[in-house]
């Protein structure tokens, strides 16, 4: 099976390396950064270096394949959904776009073909772990998610490095969030309702909102949802001081000679401070909780997964759980173990056992494994 991956960052590496370990992919690594492709092409991968903004080139790309992995950054990933969609392709999509997923239903219905959204670990294993633990409950009543990839070392002033597009960083603190409360859905700024949690592994993390329910406000029928990323604490306060100051603004503004927006000067300087470096070590922590009635019993599911940067393949815990989720999903469409068309949303697979124990057994075997816990409440 021919395999293309939109976008070699650091997680579209990740998934490059792991599907093309597997005999049965022929697998090309796209990206317009031939740097990045080089490191690719060393390890003895296909490469193809290529402006994937330009929806022409990115059609003749993807119309040579069989399955795509769409891992853009959120300004254009929408798209290249579109297009991988309009070429009749298969595919399992990781960028954080704005745009409503469903829109595409449709057409991919219409092509005969699956997409698998929001294909990361939040949201994505987030919503697997969700319907899973919803599944084994006879009545669902509320729905928490708290995330977060870290820097294993806290290094000032802001005490985090990122994986993703330092945009799609930005618009995480941009984006309205929203959460669903006794049956509604309300809508809140990011970054707001801040709390401390504490992890075993880790000790106090503060957690806020953040848009990341997405596709789990129209698929699970529970009257509270939230979720929420988690950060060190103090790092929320400092991107508030830039959000509320204008330096994330997309309004552009004339200085001398030169026109600019402000996020893309902001984003430039954080780039700079929140790009891993080579050595830097990254942690990644999540826990989903489900509650509601087993027996008659009210009872509480939660799932928590601790994944550290792996020093022996070098790749980052973030890459690692998000990417492998990707490519575990991408197996599963490849096997023909998933039998839906359209978009699909990862929660549609979490309650189906033999998708979600593949997918679960694949981690497992990249030593990414999820701890579980029952109580009764």
């Amino acid at each position: 099976m021919k395999i293309v991956v939109l976008g070699t960052g650091l997680v579209g590496r990740a998934m490059a390396l792991d599907l093309a370990s597997d005999k049965d992919f022929e697998v090309t690594a796209v990206d317009r950064d031939e740097a990045r492709l080089k490191d690719l092409a060393d390890r003895g991968l296909k490469t193809l270096p290529a402006d994937l903004s330009r929806q022409q080139v990115l059609k003749e790309i993807v119309d040579r394949q069989d399955l795509a992995l769409n891992a853009l950054p959120g300004w254009l990933g929408f798209q290249a959904l579109r297009t991988c969609l309009e070429s009749g392709k298969n595919v399992v999509d990781i960028a954080f776009f704005p745009e409503d997923p469903f829109e595409l239903d449709s057409l991919a219905r219409e092509k005969g073909v699956a997409a698998v959204v929001d294909a990361g670990v939040a949201p994505g294993l987030s919503n697997l772990l969700a319907a899973h633990g919803l599944s084994r409950l006879d009545k669902g009543q509320a729905l928490s998610i708290y995330v977060g990839g870290l820097p294993l070392i806290r290094e000032w002033p802001f005490e985090y490095k990122a994986v993703f597009s330092p945009l799609d960083v930005i618009e995480e603190y941009l984006r309205p969030a929203r959460v669903k409360e006794g049956g509604r859905v309300v809508v809140r700024p990011a970054l707001s309702d801040p709390e401390f949690l504490e992890f075993e592994q880790l000790g106090t993390l503060e957690a806020f909102n953040t848009d990341g329910l997405r596709t789990l406000l129209k698929t699970l029928d529970l009257p509270d949802m939230k979720e929420k990323t988690l950060r060190y604490p103090g790092h929320r306060e400092k991107m508030m001081v830039l959000r509320e100051a204008g330096f994330f603004n997309s309004t552009p503004v004339k200085i001398g000679e030169q026109i600019l927006r402000p996020v893309d000067f902001t984003a430039r300087i954080l780039f700079s401070k929140l790009e891993m470096k080579p050595g830097d070590e990254d942690l990644t922590v999540m826990r989903v909780a489900v509650s509601g009635e087993k027996d008659g019993r009210p009872v509480r599911l939660t799932f928590e997964l601790f994944d550290r940067f792996d020093r022996a393949s070098g790749i980052h815990s973030m890459a690692r759980t998000t990417g492998y989720t990707a490519t575990m999903l991408a197996r599963a469409l490849a096997r023909g173990l998933v039998a839906k068309k359209g978009i699909i949303a990862p929660e549609r697979l979490g309650s189906e056992p033999g998708v979600f124990s593949f997918i679960t057994e694949g981690l497992k075997a990249r030593g990414i494994t999820i701890r579980e816990k029952t109580e009764n409440i």
